[in-house]
């Protein structure tokens, strides 16, 4: 292995000056060209949960409702846009770990140019606020919000007219709140006229929030201590290609006589911190523009440890095991909530154009189970864990940063002293999606449903 390339003029003037890793020092951006506003080589598949969003929708191409209907209301449940990291402990962890190769001599040309960027990763995010919503999450629900509009611009021109309001619910978690206001804002400068008519935001912790609420309690100990759930996530972890890819991670950062000192253990600690902070760089990529993490994880090492990752989503707020509904049937409430509105608003004992809600991925990833919308569908059957071979459950699909269900709402005019009939179409991701199997839709090959099959199909226990 080569041994450590010279230090360059700026961080021999920061050792001396006994200052590490500053944002000054030559960046892996500097000397390898691409910004993680379009990596090199990695894609969406890479970040899991902390993927940046992308509608899958394709405009112009939605299916037309059936003659005669038309839209009357609109209702969505959506995670929270991109955002800093929670904290700053992987970041510490990393640089810890350079900070003693950097004592030794141990780093790598490679290896020298990290500290730097992680550094700047945790200067930007400690100055949004860990946690919370970032200039690009912010962005990701305006654009959300515009092209809901752009869809159904009907709907909102009859919104204004009617003197509807719009109600807007959130979990109360500040990032939460954010994307709503981006959303909010988004949908009020698009038509100026819907500002008056949108509501404040009301925090609903049971219904957005509800992972951590006490009637969830069964849940909560699941997580921590459930031996199943213990069991297999051990056997994920220990699977010899995490300490593989652990040791070539190390391996292209530090000399070998360092690596070979880290234990198996530090060595998967430190590779494991290191794709936190990678997956969580593009979503800061508006505050930390010079940042780019791609080049010190090979797209090899990166989707193992995004598998990792992967595989603690999906058993913790996934589909999970066959035959155990913990994970998802708490979803129920949220699922209740979609249906009540939509009947409401038909019924016509509420006359909200809109309903908006903003939450999290631990409620997003559950109720996408209890539906059985697309890639959530299958549990981990017995003796065979989840894995990217067997099943098509993708944090990156099922769950990104701003992920959202939208339900809307269409109604024929009564005619005859028939009643009005009413229609909904969902969209995933802005991608029109088939309800469960369970459900019939008004034709075959249609995403419309009338409202009543959804009431008897979407039964839940």
């Amino acid at each position: 292995m080569k041994r450590t390339a010279p230090l360059s003029a700026t961080m021999a003037v920061c050792l001396a000056a006994g200052v590490l890793f500053t944002a000054g020092t030559a960046s892996a951006r500097d000397r390898s060209g691409p910004s993680h506003a379009g990596p090199s080589h990695a894609g969406r598949d890479v970040y899991g949960t902390k993927t940046p969003y992308a509608p899958q929708g394709r405009p112009g191409h939605y299916q037309k409702a059936p003659k005669g209907f038309v839209p009357v209301f609109t209702e969505n449940v959506a995670r929270h846009g991109s955002r800093a990291m929670t904290d700053g402990g992987d970041g510490d962890a990393v640089l810890a770990v350079l900070r003693k190769a950097q004592d030794q001599g141990a780093l790598t040309g490679l290896g020298a140019q990290l500290g730097p960027q992680v550094q700047s990763l945790l200067t930007a995010a400690a100055a949004l606020g860990y946690g919370n919503l970032s200039a690009r999450g912010a962005e990701e629900h305006r654009q959300t919000a515009l092209r809901l509009e752009q869809r159904l611009p009907s709907l909102f021109t009859d919104i204004a007219a009617r003197h509807e309001p719009i109600v807007v619910e959130t979990s109360g978690v500040p990032r939460t709140v954010a994307s709503a206001g981006a959303f909010t804002g988004a949908l009020a400068a698009g038509d100026p006229a819907l500002a008056g008519l949108i509501k404040a935001p009301v925090t609903d912790k049971n219904l957005l929030y509800f992972h951590k609420q006490p009637q969830n309690a069964d849940y909560q100990a699941y997580v921590k201590s459930d031996p199943q759930l213990a069991e297999v996530l051990a056997g994920i972890d220990g699977d010899p290609r995490t300490t593989e890819t652990a040791h070539r991670v190390v391996a292209r950062l530090f000399r070998e006589d360092f690596a070979a000192a880290l234990s198996g253990e530090e060595q998967v600690a430190f590779a494991r911190s290191l794709y936190q902070l990678y997956s969580a760089a593009p979503d800061l990529n508006v505050e930390a523009p010079d940042v780019d993490l791609t080049p010190f994880l090979s797209r090899r090492d990166a989707t193992w440890l995004a598998y990792l990752d992967d595989a603690e989503e999906f058993y913790q707020k996934g589909p999970a095991f066959s035959g155990r509904t913990i994970t998802y049937r708490m979803a129920g409430v949220l699922l209740d909530d979609l249906l009540a509105q939509a009947q409401a608003k038909a019924d016509g004992t509420n006359g909200n154009g809109a309903v908006l809600r903003f939450t999290h991925a631990e409620e997003i990833e559950p109720l996408a189970a209890l539906m059985g919308l697309p890639g959530s569908t299958e549990p981990a059957e017995p003796g065979q864990p989840y894995a990217y071979g067997n099943n098509p459950w993708r944090g990156a699909e099922v769950s990104p940063m701003a992920a959202n269900i939208q339900w809307d709402l269409f109604a024929n005019t009564p005619s005859e002293g028939r009643p009005a009939t009413y229609l909904v179409r969902m969209l995933y991701n802005e991608k029109e999606t088939a309800f469960a199997s369970s459900c019939e839709p008004v034709a075959k090959g249609s995403y419309f449903y009338e409202l009543d099959e959804l009431k008897h199909c979407l039964v839940h226990g």
